[in-house]
């Protein structure tokens, strides 16, 4: 448990501060701009979701390609491949930047943003489209430096950005009044530091997995893409999600409901990380291992990461019982509507991190098994397809509280589903 912990703690930590920041935007939108700024966050978050879905795919899936690769003892092509997927991934996100300049209002219109909150959208969208490419760049090299086998190296970089972010919030958003500009502004200057980390250490690392000059491997390609493709379709379910939510949640509760929902998200964001980051630290230890066919090392591995999951999601799940009046505070004044409707809806979402624990980590873990099927299938369920039906027909059968209990209901059934993945490939992967 201690080695695999010396592995994913700090990817855990890693993500808790990626999340850190991002709440940090919301708390200071919320606080300083206003209610009508941070529903605007939430409406542009499904397009940030494409980034995260190319990114996540690249990053999981080119991972698993180069930590199998070291694994088996051809470092001079996992090199490659680092160096190929970096550039086809900021290619990636140039190309998404020149498309949201070029379609910026049909996009936010078809994101539903409406009169009163287009401005604030707008200013909030067109910054982020800036950051993309280095936001792509944090992305894959999260799972490149565990890769590499330096996992702190994305730590640090990410705590350095994560306080760098806070401080740029206070700093452009109360002091210069830039509103919420300045809170993306703040985001964007935080990607550069992670990125230019990872720049600066496979440019060097001459010693292990570097850049070297990329070889053009449709294979590598494919099977990056493919294995990634969990990752790629839970962010854009995800993205489409959000769409669903929004427009929902504006005709059942309105924009203080909208308000409420996008502070809540934020939190899930923080909750989700332990997950998260867990499932991305173990990935590559356990690509590694099964390129190596060391069946008894991935069948401990397997045992202690169940162990750890199911740990956490008792924990997880009772934590926001006992803080959640504190961290709905943080973000909005008690007694406003908007605060009432979010403690609410607090409680009722927390009952899905009982269950989206073991889903985040089978999806992850098939496609460290290079199994990117049954991992997009875990993923679209859990993200889309459980998810969809309940958004659509619980807010209008029961309210506003509907929309709170859908993901919760959606984590529940695909955790049955995860269960049969998990006994099924058992026989096939001997873990």
């Amino acid at each position: 448990m201690i080695s695999l912990l010396r592995f994913s703690v700090p990817t855990i930590i890693m993500m808790i501060f990626t999340s850190i920041y991002s709440m940090v935007d919301g708390i200071f939108v919320s606080r300083f701009v206003g209610a009508d700024a941070i529903s605007a966050t939430n409406i542009v978050y499904p397009v940030i979701y494409l980034i995260i879905g190319l990114g996540t795919m690249f990053g999981a899936g080119g991972s698993a390609v180069i930590a199998q690769k070291m694994g088996e003892g051809r470092l001079q092509e996992a090199c490659e491949d680092l160096s190929l997927l970096t550039l086809l991934a900021l290619g990636a996100a140039l190309l998404v930047s020149l498309i949201g300049f070029a379609a910026l209002r049909p996009i936010l219109q078809l994101m539903g943003a409406n009169t009163r909150l287009y401005p604030y959208c707008r200013d909030y969208f067109a910054v982020n489209l800036l950051g993309f490419p280095a936001y792509m760049l944090q992305l894959i090299f999260q799972s490149y430096f565990v890769a590499a086998g330096r996992p702190k190296l994305g730590l640090y970089s990410a705590v350095f950005a994560g306080i760098t972010n806070a401080l740029l919030d206070y700093v452009f958003i109360v002091w210069f009044h830039m509103g919420i500009s300045g809170a993306a502004l703040a985001t964007m200057i935080g990607y550069l530091i992670p990125a230019i980390t990872g720049l600066i250490f496979f440019f060097r690392n001459r010693a292990g997995l570097c850049f070297r000059r990329p070889r053009l491997r449709g294979a590598v390609i494919l099977h990056t893409m493919t294995n990634g493709s969990s990752e790629m379709v839970t962010n854009l379910a995800t993205g489409i999600i959000f769409l669903v939510i929004n427009t929902v949640t504006l005709n059942v509760m309105g924009e203080d409901g909208l308000a409420a929902i996008s502070m809540i998200l934020y939190c899930q964001t923080l909750f989700t990380a332990i997950y998260m980051g867990f499932a991305s630290g173990v990935a590559p230890i356990v690509s590694y291992n099964y390129g190596e066919k060391n069946i008894v090392k991935l069948q401990q591995i397997f045992r202690l990461c169940l162990r750890f999951i199911l740990i956490a999601s008792l924990v997880m799940t009772l934590l926001p019982f006992f803080s959640a009046k504190l961290i709905v505070a943080v973000f909005t004044q008690p007694g406003t509507p908007v605060y009432d409707i979010a403690l609410r809806g607090f409680l009722l979402f927390s009952i899905g991190y009982l269950f989206a624990g073991i889903n985040i980590f089978s999806s992850s873990f098939f496609t460290a098994l290079s199994n990117g099927k049954v991992s997009a299938i875990i993923s679209f369920a859990r993200t889309f397809a459980f998810i969809l039906p309940a958004l659509l027909i619980l807010p209008y059968q029961i309210g506003g509280d509907g929309i709170w209990l859908a993901i919760p209901i959606a984590e529940a059934l695909c955790l049955f589903l995860s269960c049969y993945f998990l006994k099924t490939q058992k026989s096939r992967y001997h873990y």
